[in-house]
C-alpha cells in the first residue's frame, strides 16, 4: 500500500497549546495541549477527512510534490512592504 504525504503546520497558541493544520485539506485542523497530542489529534482528523472524501468519491490531494520554504524579513522591512 502506498502512503500519502501531508504537511502539518503546528502553531503554538498564547495558552501554551498547539494547533495542527493540514493546509492541503481545507478544515483539517486539530488542537492539543502538547505537540504530541496535537499530532495524534491531527492524525485522527486526517483519517476521518480521508474516509469521508473516499466515501463521497472526491479527489484526494496530497503533498508528495510540495516544496516548502520559509522567508525571514526584518520587522522594519515587513512594515515597509505593507505601505508600498
Amino acid at each position: 500500500m502506498e502512503n500519502r504525504i501531508y504537511r502539518v503546520v503546528i502553531t503554538k497558541d498564547d495558552t501554551g497549546g498547539y494547533f495542527a493544520d493540514i493546509p492541503t485539506l481545507n478544515y483539517c485542523i486539530a488542537y492539543g495541549s502538547t505537540m504530541e497530542e496535537a499530532m495524534q489529534n491531527i492524525r485522527d482528523a486526517l483519517e476521518g477527512v480521508l474516509l469521508v472524501m473516499e466515501e463521497e468519491g472526491l479527489p484526494i490531494p496530497d503533498d508528495s510534490n510540495a516544496v516548502e520554504y520559509s522567508i525571514s524579513v526584518p520587522i522594519n522591512s515587513a512594515s515597509k512592504l505593507l505601505i508600498a
